[in-house]
């Protein structure tokens, strides 16, 4: 029986073409089409040429998914023929015309929910034919009966494909009944389970630790292989699949794959089994060189990196670990990523061996000299170098002068003249910076050194320049509560100005960016401080008047008393009045 119909043999491309169709069967209507809507789901993506992922489905292809038409032939329901017995169901004992009305398919029905309750409650294995596909599992025809079967319920083991039970005929066990909902749920699984449930009890209660079986890949995961027993399951840790390193199990083993393993361990009741696969060949470690020891030099692949080091791969199933403090000189440890990457050769020193532990640990730094061999002749006291800036803390700074070679610049030994809180107000990290070496700790591996001492010491200049009671013009800095800060900017030194000082000629106190007159009264070259006054400027200099204006008074006093013991009675009223005149002025 043929057809004509749309047909889309490839990407947007359709056309009108002849199609095969099945003979009408018994019951089946056949329906002449006029119209058809095309899905905008699946169809436009064969279309656009993307292939859904659903079996069974490719090009060619005849879209539509809902149609009208008209009916042009309609099958006799069934293929019964005079003379056959069959069962019927009185569905009216009189129609219209008078007669008895009987159904041959109510008849059936009933007598199939009969059969399918019957089989329930007996557990009786049925046969049942796989129809189609549907969300979940399959629909299965159950003594003309629709009934589901879960996808978990086809088999034990885990299904890949759907659609190769479609067409077949399967043996089940009813396994529920829905009377409310007509729904029935059959399940193949169960005699699958029924059959192995011997063969299981009878390979747990001979399982042995180290006894080899042989099994197949069930399933694999991130983490590791289910193996089937025969109806038992057990994992394979992915580190017990290789004695090397791997990413993923599916590296080593396939599904479906037949492959013998070990038994590790299982519990008590035996339901979790722990398998082995790398066990049934010799280990790596025993190939390993008997004549390798401490001090050899050897070649590996990084194969793992980790922020404390890096595993090295020197056989397969081999490695040994480099520390990150093992792969520089230098003290400043940094992540094994700033030194190799993953799949890099490296040559490494044998530092430690425990061939009965299987554990070696490697170093990179021993095969390049250790700086402070000639530490001494590098660096003696008091030469001087340039190195850059590493880390702060609050009491110095660390100065890196080579690879491996590292100093501290306590904070005092920073600025001969400026008072420094904390590092980072003098330098940042990663610069420059000339210093001094002061002492050198060979045993300790520890350098003291000074930038301040590359220039010569300025106070033994300042002692004479600053010397008490000198004045000078200073810029203020700094004001806090205890006094200010002043900067004299021609020696780029600063002086302290206490409280009590701070007073300037109008009554009020010193505030930032003043720049007024100070005078020394204090100098300490060791503990380079100065102290400083203004305020004693202007009170000096108004004691100095008062001194100057009494002795004035004091000598016309003198004079006028002179003049008096000299005077005649006459002259005594006038110089009453003069003397009068001047105890006013005073």
């Amino acid at each position: 029986m043929e057809t004509s119909a749309v047909i889309m043999h490839d990407p947007r491309s359709i056309g009108l073409d002849s199609l095969a169709l099945k003979a009408p069967v018994a019951g089946d209507v056949v329906v002449e089409i006029s119209h058809s809507g095309i899905s905008t789901g699946t169809e436009k993506l064969f279309w656009s040429g993307e292939m859904p992922p659903f079996p069974g489905m490719g090009y060619p292809l005849v879209p539509g998914y809902e149609a009208m038409g008209e009916i042009v032939e309609v099958t006799p329901e069934s293929d019964l023929k005079v003379g056959d017995t069959v069962e019927v169901l009185v569905d009216q004992q009189e129609d219209k015309t008078g007669q008895l009305v009987l159904s041959h398919r109510k008849a059936r029905s009933i007598r199939s929910w009969d059969r399918v309750n019957d089989a329930h409650d007996k557990e009786e294995i049925v046969n049942g034919f796989v129809k189609c596909r549907t969300k979940g599992g399959m629909i299965v025809d159950v003594f003309g009966i629709e009934a589901f079967l879960p996808g978990s319920q086809i088999d034990v083991k885990p299904i890949r494909d759907y659609d190769v039970y479609v067409g077949k005929t399967m043996e089940f066990k009813v396994v529920k009944i829905n009377h409310d909902f007509k729904n029935v749920v059959v399940s193949h699984k169960a005699l699958i389970e029924a059959d192995i449930e011997l063969q299981k009890k009878e390979i747990i209660s001979k399982l042995e630790k180290g006894q080899v079986l042989e099994g197949t890949v069930k399933n694999i995961t991130s983490y590791g292989v289910f193996i089937d027993l025969g109806g038992v399951d057990g994992l394979i840790h992915i580190t017990d699949l290789s004695w090397s390193r791997i990413n993923h199990p599916n590296e080593i083993v396939e599904l479906d794959q037949k492959i013998n393993v070990v038994i590790l361990d299982f519990d008590e009741g035996k339901t979790r089994i722990q398998l082995g696969l790398k066990q049934l060949s010799a280990h790596p470690w025993d190939a390993l060189d008997k004549d390798l020891k401490i001090g050899d030099q050897i070649k590996g692949k990084v194969v793992v990196l980790a922020d404390y080091g890096a595993f090295i791969e020197i056989l397969t199933g081999v490695e040994g670990l480099v520390h990150v403090s093992e792969m520089s000189w230098s003290t400043h440890l940094r992540s094994a990523q700033d030194f190799l990457k993953v799949g890099q050769e490296v040559d490494a020193e044998i530092l430690t061996l425990d061939r009965e532990e299987r554990k070696m640990s490697l170093g990179i730094k021993q095969l390049s000299k250790d700086p402070w061999a000639d530490i001494t002749e590098k660096y003696p006291v008091k030469s001087k170098h340039t190195g850059v800036v590493r880390n702060f803390t609050n009491f110095g700074v660390f100065i890196e002068l080579e690879e491996g070679v590292d100093g501290l610049v306590h904070i005092s030994d920073l600025s001969w003249t400026k008072k420094v809180k904390h590092p980072s107000e003098f330098t940042s990290i990663g610069a420059e910076l000339e210093v001094v070496v002061l002492e050198l700790d060979t045993d300790g591996r520890r350098l003291s050194l000074g930038h301040k001492q590359v220039e010569d010491n300025p106070w033994d200049t300042y002692e004479t320049i600053f010397a008490e009671n000198s004045e000078h013009d200073g810029e203020v800095i700094e004001v806090h509560d205890k006094g200010s800060i002043v900067l004299f900017k021609t020696e780029g030194v600063e002086g302290f100005v206490p409280g009590r000082h701070s007073e300037k000629e109008d009554g009020s106190k010193l505030v930032k960016g003043d720049f007024l007159p100070f005078r020394v009264i204090e100098f300490n070259k060791n503990s380079r401080k100065i102290v400083l006054s203004h305020t004693i400027l202007f009170k000096e200099a108004l004691a100095a008047e008062k001194v100057a204006t009494k002795k004035a008074t004091d000598k016309k006093m003198k004079d006028v008393n002179s003049k008096v013991e000299k005077s005649t009675l006459g002259d005594i009223d006038a110089l009453a009045e003069l003397k009068t005149k001047l105890e006013k002025e005073q």
